[in-house]
């Protein structure tokens, strides 16, 4: 075995005992024919003189000419007697040209005694070169690529041969133990290592192996990391391979690919073949040009031929992995093909726990870290977010020469990831950014005090990515129905940063496009999809049932009148406008608390949720009560939920 592989490893072309390589033996061919070249010129004009017609004639009658060689087209070579002196130089030889059609010059050299030979032109060499050149090159190419091409691969000659990847007993590992978060995942995917192990445990009571598994998720939820545990787990050759690898700019290239892959898994089964962002490839048919001799159309055609066709791949079951399972061509989706679909969704509060735990696991972690605290406040977060959260937490523990990573450094790494990295060279005016804390101290309290909002958690005016400042918000817990008193509560913290604008400085400014904008797209959401308005009913309005041409979808149809667009519009209006009395409304109440707020995030940046209940607490005992009774709780600020960590609602204001 050994052996073999030595062989395989050799230089495909000239045998090695040579000593030299096709690329070493053309650079010397050429470095020849350029010695020879440069040899040519100099030597060829040695001791030889270019003299005209009439020259020619001058010498002849002066008896200076020993012999002279014609060839024909007129060229004429010639010696002299003797060395004569031509232009203050000597010359042994020279060469002239006659015209054919005057014969005067051949009567005078034989007048004079002249010898006088012909012979054919000849060519020199340059014309040899210019003849015989190209013919070489074309060799030394056809040698070149007839060595690529026996070498296989991707090199010449193979382009309908598959680029898939086979992974291997040998290779390094990934296993179910890495990847967390997926344990139903886990569990249908281990299905199918057993079918493939162990098939006459399911054969003998009639079932068949699955001939397809589809792996549906959103982006870096850990679709290609589930595949590689697979292909660890299995112990069955493992064939990977991009959809995009299947096309090429040559016609055919796609669709022999593809019978080229599976005639590799059917030498090697039991196995399993796995296609990475499959959409590329798998579109719905005729929705692009070419028709039906559109080069990925062939391509999906040989696809589904090898997947469920006249000839049956038994122990071959194919993988794929995709965030566009809404393009997909529906017969690829039918049973045969795929015939289950895998949906591989967001990681709750148990699951970013457990993916933490994964990628810290190497990592110098303190007693402090609450792993709980921090996949609580992660909410939304992907396999890949969490991933690099606890990167940027390590780079961060290392730029400050820690020998462990700290709470503070997950909560920088979580901002990063959330808003950018920190822009405190920012030059900012005095009254920009008293501005900007107005209007973030404008969230913060309308979402204190308005029922039903999420807890407030952090609030800065540090500049952060397009945002001059930003209000954090931590959801109880991950939401996956969202009442009607919850929108309108958003709503109205989204409109706390214009109000208090408006309200406090009596002015305007562009810091809350970005607000204005979440707060229409929520209350369109609320009126056409979700039904919550009284005028409109529970009606969904606008539909997305339009087909993909050229892989972009252009967005609802419009199936509603001119009538109903304007009562649309002003049921947008009427939201966002209630959400904006209500911000005015709790901000005219807490006036003082809004001038203390501001105050405090122009001198601190950054005020914590442990900052904020102080302040609130130091209001409330400066504040006659005249029923004698302190209020206990306000808002969501309660003890319960003290110390949770940050997530970002979109409440920044922008620059």
């Amino acid at each position: 075995m050994n052996e073999n592989r030595k062989q395989d490893n050799k230089p495909q072309g000239l045998p090695l005992r040579y000593g030299c390589s096709l690329k070493t033996l053309t650079l010397w061919i050429l470095l020849g024919l350029l010695t020879i070249t440069i040899f040519s010129i100099f030597e060829g004009n040695r001791g030889t003189a270019e003299i005209t017609y009439s020259e020619l004639l001058r010498y002849t009658s002066q008896g200076k000419v020993n012999n002279v060689i014609i060839e024909t087209g007129g060229s004429l070579e010639g010696e002299f007697i003797s060395e004569q002196q031509i232009e203050e130089s000597s010359y042994s030889k020279f060469v002239s040209f006659i015209p054919l059609e005057n014969t005067s010059i051949i009567d005078s050299l034989q007048a004079h005694g002249v010898a006088i030979e012909g012979r054919p032109q000849r060519m020199d060499f340059f014309q040899i070169l210019l003849s015989v050149g190209p013919i070489l090159l074309l060799v030394v190419f056809w040698i070149f690529i007839m060595r690529n091409a026996a070498g296989g691969g991707n090199k010449a000659f193979s382009f309908g041969k598959s680029k898939a990847k086979l992974f291997t007993s040998d290779k390094p590992k990934v296993t179910f133990e890495d990847v967390a978060g997926v344990d139903e995942v886990k569990e249908e995917l281990q299905e199918v290592i057993e079918f493939l192990n162990e098939p006459k445990k399911f054969s003998r009571l009639g079932g068949k192996v699955p001939k397809g598994v589809l792996l549906v998720g959103a982006p870096g939820t850990g679709k290609t990391l589930l595949a590689r545990a697979v292909a660890g787990e299995a112990g069955v050759p493992f064939f990977s391979m991009s959809g995009s690898d299947f096309v090429e700019m040559f016609v055919g290239v796609g669709a022999s690919r593809v019978r080229d892959l599976f005639i590799q898994g059917k030498t090697k089964s039991p196995c399993i073949i796995f296609i990475d962002e499959i959409d590329a490839v798998g579109r719905h048919r005729g929705a692009g040009l070419g028709g039906g001799h559109d080069e990925r159309e062939q391509t999906l055609n040989a696809l589904l031929v090898e997947m469920d066709g006249f000839e049956e791949n038994e122990g071959v079951i194919v993988m794929a992995a995709t965030n566009r399972p809404d393009v997909l061509d529906p017969a690829l989706l039918r049973p045969g093909r795929f015939d289950r679909r895998v949906m591989i969704s967001m990681p709750d509060v148990r699951g970013r726990t457990a993916i933490i735990k994964v990628h810290i696991r190497k990592m110098p972690i303190s007693d402090s870290v609450d792993i709980n605290k921090l996949a609580r406040s992660t909410p939304g977060f992907s396999g890949a977010d969490l991933e690099s959260l606890a990167n940027e937490a390590a780079l961060r523990a290392a730029r400050r020469g820690g020998k462990s990573i700290e709470p503070e450094d997950f909560d920088a790494a979580a901002d990063r990831i959330i808003m950018g990295i920190e822009r405190r060279s920012l030059v900012i005016s005095d009254e920009e950014k008293k501005l900007t804390a107005v209007h973030e101290s404008g969230h913060a309290l309308v979402a204190l005090f308005t029922p039903g909002s999420d807890p407030l958690h952090k609030v800065t005016i540090v500049p952060r990515g397009q945002a001059l400042g930003a209000t954090s918000f931590l959801p109880i817990d991950d939401r996956h129905n969202y009442s009607r008193d919850y929108c309108t509560s958003v709503l109205a913290r989204l409109m706390g940063g214009r109000a208090a604008e408006s309200f406090y400085l009596k002015t305007m400014s562009t810091g809350a496009g970005d607000d204005l904008e979440k707060a229409t797209a929520l209350a369109r959401k609320m009126i056409c999809e979700w039904g919550m308005s009284s005028k409109l009913g529970p009606v969904t309005l606008g539909e997305s049932g339009e087909p993909v041409f050229l892989g972009r979808d252009f967005g609802k149809i419009r199936n509603y009148s001119e009538d109903t667009a304007k009562l649309i519009d002003s049921e947008i209006r009427k939201f966002v406008e209630e959400a904006y009395s209500n911000a005015v409304k709790i901000l005219e109440e807490k006036k003082d608390l809004l001038e203390l707020m501001t105050e405090m995030l122009l001198e601190k940046e950054t005020l914590t949720k442990e900052e904020i209940d102080e302040l609130i607490g130091r209001v409330k005992d400066l504040s006659p009560d005249p029923s004698g009774k302190k209020e206990k709780d306000v808002g969501h600020g309660s003890e319960k939920d003290k110390g949770r960590g940050k997530t970002d609602t979109g409440s920044n204001r922008k620059g």
